[in-house]
């Protein structure tokens, strides 16, 4: 007689049901007893997801802490004082995106970019959309836009200065971390504090520990520790867990091949901006 492919069961089933499901399989023929499920089991198949990978972000430190790397869909946020190396270990998130031959967007708004430097790190600055904002909200803004674009990274640098004593309502975060899960976008937060309260699914803090130097006076990089504070990506037991960071310095560089979001890219880049034309309106151009 017909076979079923899968005997309904749920928790509600009564006992009878579900007896009557393990019966269907010891009477099923041989080649078809390993294939016989409950319905759930088909409905959570027809709907399963495969797990995103992470990929590795070029800092040996952060892939350990992180078991492998970032995860694409991500807020992650890195906070560190001036010196303690998160702009230099920014640099190096973009050149490993940019490297692989993907995109990357830099929402800078601590207008710390130099083109020459992101260069000799290691940053493709054509795959580089770079756009520098004046005012906070301005940059929360931009990032939005960038999260729609479907890039595989978005960086949000807050600079080193002082912020606001709310620098963006938990709405605000929510909103971004829901957005780069959306388009499948890990999203790097960089500021010298802790800003985006449980958005984060990782939150990472560098503490400079000095100067590295080939020979006075030649600087060779930095050496600091990097701390997992916080994470809910499967890596929950080794909150706290810290790893010893080295970060070059970039000693030289050009400028060619920048894309720049702003007035007055440097020579050789392309101008997305239109003069006397914000950033936010340029970017929405670019993204598209």
């Amino acid at each position: 007689m017909p076979v079923p492919a899968f005997a309904p069961e749920s928790p509600h089933a009564s006992g009878s049901a579900r007896a009557a499901g393990e019966l269907l399989r010891r009477l099923a023929p041989h080649p078809l007893a390993g294939q016989l499920g409950t319905g759930a089991a088909l409905v959570r198949a027809r709907h399963a997801v495969p797990a995103p990978e992470r990929w590795p972000s070029g800092l040996p430190a952060l892939d350990r802490l992180l078991g492998g790397g970032l995860l694409p869909g991500e807020l992650v946020e890195w906070v560190g004082r001036r010196s303690s190396g998160r702009w230099a270990a920014l640099l190096s998130l973009l050149a490993a995106v940019t490297a692989r031959g993907e995109g990357a967007v830099l929402v800078d708004g601590g207008d710390a970019l130099e083109p020459a430097d992101a260069r000799a790190a290691g940053v493709a600055l054509p795959r580089l959309l770079w756009t520098r904002c004046a005012t906070l909200r301005e940059a929360l803004a931009a990032t939005g836009i960038a999260l729609a674009g479907g890039w595989p990274l978005v960086a949000l640098d807050l600079g080193d200065g002082p912020l606001p004593a709310a620098a963006a309502g938990e709405a605000t975060w929510q909103r971004l971390a829901r957005a780069a899960r959306s388009a499948g976008t890990t999203l790097v937060v960089s500021s010298p504090r802790r800003v985006t309260g449980a958005a984060a699914a990782a939150v990472l803090r560098s503490e400079g520990r000095g100067a590295r130097w080939l020979a006075p006076p030649l600087l060779a990089g930095l050496s600091g520790e990097l701390i997992l504070e916080r994470s809910r990506s499967g890596e929950r037991e080794r909150d706290g867990a810290r790893e010893r960071l080295r970060l070059a310095v970039p000693l030289e560089g050009a400028l060619e091949g920048a894309s720049r979001v702003a007035d007055d890219p440097p020579e050789g880049a392309r101008r997305v901006a239109n003069p006397g034309e914000g950033p936010l309106p340029a970017l929405r151009a670019a993204a598209s």
